[in-house]
């Protein structure tokens, strides 16, 4: 029997390895498993290369739980390791590494620094008192090794018996991991990390991973059915996908994997995070936010690339030039995928859009190489159900929606329930209104409203209808100009929580009498405040601007100046304005309670 130190001058290695390996002790089980794994396709490469002598047999990874003896083992088939070569990976290579590392580090609170050290073997120090190495070399007339230490630097290596080639490696669990002995947490962590590893692993004999998962064939092997079932084993609970895009790149970077589209309700339940990274087929993180451009988040779906640079816990990404490189390529993959569905199946593109719309308006604000594509195939739904490209819309709009300075006027509704009547009015005059009813659509409308030359969006109730493209004269009122001054201090009441504007216009008799309408500008700030956008508390904080244009054309304001009783007189100017804000949805709180009371008591005058 060898006994020995291992080759590192420094005697608390071990402290700084438990404290600075891993910021999840979990992962000790990925980092053995996924050596496991590395054994066993070593050994098959040399196989099919002829470097191993005979049959191989059944390759396969056994996670063992023993309660009595407080262990737990992992156990491979693999191509195992001859006693100079325990020493040579076990005390010299990793543990020069773990130095290096040391002596680099120290000090740090970094929790996740030490990627290119080659550790992993190591982490089992983590959760054990004393962990031992039991193998023995697929090489002809090898003997069986077994290699035990206990945390400390020093470790002995003996001849013992081991009929298999392979390696088990015997972990004595610390008190305070004896969390390890239960199957259902041992299974959970399996399941997380190794679901997709390509060897198969039997924990308590029954295979628990699938070693041959989609995205690891080509996309001509594979099905509609196929992909279909392989979302069902991502997300078992989950909505079937609209669609999917297969990535299969080995130049100049390697990078395999399969994208979904999920269905998002209109609600915008929105989860991120549910694109999972792989490298090898060995989980990685569910954190992708520098591999896959932001806006494309939302996606759910498995990437996997052995050329990004992780550290040793696999969790965080390095700076690298591959992963811009990959951020772009799947940005560019995504939109040809949506071109090529609104080129060849317009209709199908059209009623996925409620879904889709949230990706590419995302994408159109936060990368201008994908707007570029994306202006081809963007749609806007009008308010009678038809969808229109950029070019359609402007093709359509180009007679009556440009103003003076010759913008394209875009008019949109947030919404076509409350906002019916400006819609109507809009319509009839022949114009298009497009719904932008979404969470995204007022900093998407604030942005390319920058980006597209000579555009304008404009809500359709942000003014009265003959000043939606250009601000226009009124007509002539029937009113004196002192029956005017009159109207319109008698709707210059004060309205808690909002700043009033009041206009009296000559307008056409048949239109509404009063017209509440909200300043783009302001509005749109307002919009984009609700939702965390831009200068928020300070947009949110600010009392509602409210234009209330007076049609001084109606014929109920005749009579109500005419009317003697001066307290009826504000009663019937204010149910008017109150009956305007409230088609604005301003109408809330005692100012709602007032109008109503005012309205029954004006019904009992009547009476």
């Amino acid at each position: 029997m060898q006994k020995g130190s291992i080759r590192v001058q420094t005697e608390n290695i071990f402290p700084i390895i438990k404290k600075f390996l891993y910021s999840e002790h979990d992962i000790f089980i990925r980092e053995l498993v996924s050596n496991a794994v590395d054994a066993s396709q070593k050994l098959r490469t040399l196989s099919s290369i002829g470097e191993a002598k005979g049959e191989i047999g059944e390759l396969r990874i056994d996670i063992v739980i023993d309660k009595d003896k407080k262990t737990l083992s992992i156990a491979d088939k693999g191509i195992g390791m001859t006693e100079e070569e325990v020493d040579k990976y076990l005390n010299q290579v990793a543990f020069s590494g773990a130095e290096e590392f040391l002596q680099k580090y120290k000090g740090q609170n970094e929790a996740n620094i030490i990627g290119h050290f080659g550790l992993g073997f190591y982490s089992s120090f983590m959760v054990s008192d004393k962990v031992e190495v039991l193998t023995k070399s697929f090489k002809e007339g090898s003997k069986a090794v077994k290699w035990e230490c206990d945390g400390s630097p020093e470790f002995t290596l003996e001849e013992t018996k081991k009929e298999d080639r392979g390696t088990n490696i015997v972990l004595h669990l610390n008190e305070e991991s004896i969390e390890f002995l239960e199957p259902a947490r041992v299974r959970t962590v399996l399941e997380k990390f190794c679901k997709f590893l390509p060897v198969p692993i039997y924990f308590e004999d029954k295979q628990i991973n699938n070693p041959a998962p989609a995205w690891t064939k080509k996309p001509s092997e594979l099905t509609t059915e196929d992909y279909q079932n392989f979302y069902k084993e991502l997300y078992p609970f989950g909505e079937p996908p609209l669609f999917w895009i297969h990535l299969n790149v080995d130049y100049p970077f390697n990078l395999t994997g399969i994208l979904y589209f999920p269905k998002i309700k209109q609600s915008y339940e929105i989860q991120k995070d549910k694109i999972l990274l792989y490298s090898n087929q060995v989980f990685v993180t569910d954190e992708v936010k520098d591999i896959v451009p932001e806006f494309l988040m939302l996606l759910h779906g498995v990437i996997d690339s052995p050329d990004i640079p992780l550290n040793v816990s696999r969790s965080y990404l390095q700076g690298d030039p591959n992963v811009k490189k990959i951020n772009a390529h799947i940005t560019k993959k995504v939109a040809d995928k949506l071109e090529e569905i609104f080129n060849t199946d317009r209709k199908s593109f059209e009623e996925k859009w409620e879904s889709l719309g949230l990706f590419v308006k995302y994408g159109m604000m936060t990368d201008d190489k994908f707007l570029e594509k994306a202006n081809k195939f963007f749609v806007m739904e009008d308010t009678n159900g038809k969808f229109h490209t950029l070019e359609e819309y402007k093709m359509a709009t180009e007679t009556l929606q440009k103003n003076k300075d010759g913008k394209q006027v875009f008019l949109y509704t947030t919404n076509p329930v409350q906002q019916d009547a400006f819609i109507q009015q809009a319509v009839s005059k022949g114009y298009y209104v497009v719904k932008m009813e979404t969470l995204v659509d007022a900093a998407f409308i604030n942005n390319v409203e920058m980006k597209w030359e000579n555009t304008q969006f404009t809500r359709v109730d942000a003014d009265i209808v003959d000043n939606l493209i250009d601000k226009n004269e009124s007509l002539e009122t029937v009113l004196s100009k002192d029956e005017t001054e009159q109207l319109k201090k008698l709707f210059e009441h004060p309205v808690e929580g909002m700043q009033l504007n009041v206009e009296v216009k000559g307008l056409s008799n048949n239109s509404v009498p009063v017209t509440a309408t909200r300043p783009e500008f302001i509005r749109r700030m307002k919009d984009m405040a609700a939702t965390g956008g831009g200068m928020s508390a300070w947009y949110a904080n600010m009392p509602d601007e409210v234009n209330l244009t007076i049609n001084g054309n109606h014929p109920i304001f005749k009579s109500i100046l005419s009317e003697k009783d001066s307290v009826k007189q504000e009663k019937l100017t204010k149910n008017l304005a109150d009956l305007a804000l409230l088609s604005q949805g301003l109408l809330t709180g005692n100012n709602l309670t007032s109008f109503i009371s005012r309205s029954v008591e004006l019904l009992e005058e009547k009476a």
